[in-house]
């Protein structure tokens, strides 16, 4: 996948924030010839598929800045006719859109690909599902101040709590293909466009956005959230890869 960074971290948090894109239909045009309504489960990159405006321009024509997060009904200034706009918004209510945690597993990397190291500390309590609405990651509890390392070598891409429901948020792109994210700290101890190491502390455990303390960790292949489980190493051992 090229997608640009800005791109891949909307993509990524479609999982992540409800409202990170959204589709409902689309009316007569604006200056670029068309709006798109978003709605629910919709992200800027399906919105591109559906509009064929590039996911760069969608974030051009409306000033949507990093990370990227659009509402539900919210209007969207789209590239193309009316005509394309209404054929596009006639198709996307016939035709059904694979949502990310529909995925096939078929589709997922082989185990062993690329090594992982636990993030933190602590209990799995609320374990990564494949059912809509489900939970695109694992939740690990802890007590407060735990500390939360970087599950693999690479680039910190967005540090910040714009994203709703997250609190205090870290996302670190590693090649081209994959996102881990770190949701809920407390401190921070990484900034954007950092370089970092596998095993590197990145921040400590919070409650941030959320009522208990505990880590959200998810690891995204290709914007698709995978179960962290099946490529964490077991509890207490060292990645074999």
């Amino acid at each position: 996948m090229r997608q640009s960074i800005p791109a891949i971290i909307c993509l990524t948090f479609a999982l992540l924030v409800a409202g990170c894109s959204g589709s409902k239909s689309s009316d007569a045009g604006s200056s670029s010839g068309a709006v798109y309504t978003v709605k629910r489960g919709d992200t800027l990159y399906r919105i591109s598929r559906i509009t064929g405006t590039s996911v760069k321009d969608l974030a051009r024509l409306n000033n949507i800045s990093p990370p990227y997060t659009i509402e539900v009904g919210q209007k969207l200034r789209v590239n193309g006719s009316k005509s394309t706009a209404k054929k596009s918004s006639s198709r996307s209510k016939n035709s059904k859109v694979t949502p990310s945690y529909a995925v096939p597993q078929s589709s997922w990397p082989p185990v062993g690909q690329r090594c992982w190291i636990w993030p933190a500390s602590g209990t799995v309590v609320v374990p990564y599902s494949t059912a809509e609405g489900g939970n695109k990651g694992i939740d690990i509890a802890a007590p407060r101040g735990t500390p939360v390392y970087a599950s693999g070598a690479g680039k910190v891409v967005y540090v910040g709590n714009q994203l709703r429901g997250y609190g205090n948020l870290i996302m670190i792109k590693h090649g081209e293909d994959y996102i881990t994210a770190y949701a809920h700290n407390d401190t921070m101890m990484v900034n954007n466009g950092q370089n970092v190491k596998a095993g590197q502390q990145i921040a400590t455990m919070g409650s941030t956005g959320t009522d208990t303390v505990k880590l959200h960790f998810q690891i995204r292949y290709r914007a698709t959230a995978i179960d962290p489980q099946r490529y964490l190493p077991p509890k207490g051992s060292k990645p074999k890869c």
